[in-house]
């Protein structure tokens, strides 16, 4: 038995869920992995130079076993996000680190602790297996999965799943992620794959759209609400793209920080009105790799007011990290909330306090989403309210390259992965509604 079976079982218009239920299973299968005895392989190089195509392998592995709460998935389509970069050069740390921790919690947490890891962190595809206590997902069902893996044994995360203890990101603090023909996941990860949408489009969503709204939206995040001022940075960007959506359609006013005029027309497009071109009007918020400019800060908030009428941002939605973040707190306004879920120009941030506890700022740290918000940005994305940012598509066997150009900031939105899938454009069920949208859907393929 092969992947080719599969296939031709999902691309069967008349394949029922007990056919995909008898469809034998491989023994192995096709995946992107990093290898644990090369984890040292770009000692020595800044991390601008470590390349992703000289890590990334493309690897035949067994199929991993099903256990209780879980279900297997045929991959139709994946996506590149920057945890697959991060993994890709071994930074912070190797991976295999959280793959060993996983291994000791458990027999089965003990499948995920081998010497490579099969990465990703985004699928759209169709069930083929369900182990035992699952109830809500059958053979067949067409899915996207969100990369919250939980295990829910402590009380903590009981009120919000985001803190359970043994929370972890699937794909890069689990193994047998989604950039592979065959993906292991829990049960309670996967969505409806929404019906208007190609599988390469629907893979792209999950793990950024679901960020965005939890920073942003939910009122473990930002809480935002008509009329709030949102300061987004890198607007055009795979998380900034979800982000400055969902201002435009919760009656926000997002004022798009953007590198580039071609980056400036995509938020256009998408319905911004207020943009500031960084490289354009060339703010240098550090005077070298020690001293900020606090005057930089200054004009960037005179830069702000030109475009809300003289309004400070009421949120600042954060994710650059230490470039940024000294400008981020002092242009927010008092009481205003500046909330990070990332640090891609570098984890050690610095601001001035002052303007921060004497204006009553806040900081908030924010996660991924749990299920509830998962399932809400996803909802969001059914209805074709949020629309995928998807602009550029590769094979599976050229992740690698695919990663490099997230890696070096090479693309706009999000980079998919074909995995199953032979070609673009496959897994449409709402012609109807996909031709309503259709402009929206491609805004990223044009550019």
């Amino acid at each position: 038995m092969t992947v080719k079976n599969i296939l031709e079982a999902i691309q069967s218009p008349d394949a029922t869920s007990d056919d995909f239920a008898s469809l034998p299973l491989p023994e192995s299968y096709r995946a992107i992995t990093v290898h644990k005895d090369e984890t040292e392989m770009f000692a020595g190089l800044d991390t601008r130079d470590k390349d992703p195509r000289k890590s990334l392998h493309l690897d035949e592995v067994p199929l991993p076993e099903l256990g209780p709460g879980e279900a297997l998935v045929a991959v139709m389509a994946s996506s590149v996000n920057y945890n697959s970069v991060w993994t890709s050069i071994f930074e912070p740390m190797p991976t295999f680190t959280f793959l060993e921790r996983y291994g000791r919690l458990s027999p089965l947490g003990k499948r995920h602790d081998l010497p490579y890891h099969i990465i990703g962190s985004d699928l759209a595809g169709v069930v083929l297996r369900t182990g035992p206590g699952v109830n809500a997902w059958k053979p067949g069902d067409e899915v996207v999965a969100h990369c919250l893996s939980v295990e829910l044994e402590a009380a903590d995360g009981h009120d919000d799943t985001m803190l359970d203890p043994e929370q972890r990101i699937w794909g890069f603090e689990t193994n047998f992620g989604g950039l592979a023909e065959i993906a292991l996941v829990k049960s309670n990860q996967l969505m409806p794959k929404p019906r208007h949408l190609t599988w390469e489009e629907a893979a792209a969503p999950g793990l950024v759209n679901s960020t965005a709204y939890r920073q942003l939206v939910s009122h473990n995040g930002a809480g935002m609400k008509q009329g709030d001022n949102v300061l987004i940075w890198g607007a055009s960007g795979g998380l900034g793209s979800y982000a400055t959506q969902l201002a435009l359609s919760g009656g926000a006013n997002p004022i798009c920080v953007v590198s580039s005029e071609q980056k400036a027309e995509i938020c256009r497009s998408m319905g911004a009105e207020a943009i500031i071109n960084r490289t354009e009007e060339d703010y240098r918020f550090w005077k070298d790799e020690h001293t900020q400019d606090p005057k930089e800060w200054k004009r960037f908030g005179k830069r702000i007011r030109e475009l809300t009428g003289g309004e400070d941002v009421d949120i600042v939605f954060e994710h650059p990290g230490r470039e940024t973040f000294g400008a981020s707190v002092y242009v927010t306004r008092r009481g205003g909330t500046i909330v990070t879920c990332a640090s891609t120009s570098g984890y050690r941030h610095e601001y001035d306090n002052r303007y921060l506890w004497m204006s009553l700022k806040r900081i908030i740290g924010s996660h991924f989403a749990n299920y509830r918000e998962a399932w809400e940005a996803n909802r969001l994305v059914a209805k074709g309210r949020i629309h995928p940012t998807l602009s550029k598509v590769y094979p599976l066997k050229e992740t690698g390259q695919a990663a490099y150009d997230v890696h070096r900031n090479l693309h706009q939105g999000k980079v998919g992965v074909l995995c199953l899938a032979p070609e673009e454009g496959l897994g449409v069920r709402d012609e109807e509604m996909r031709a309503r949208h259709i402009d929206a859907i491609n805004r990223f393929r044009n550019i």
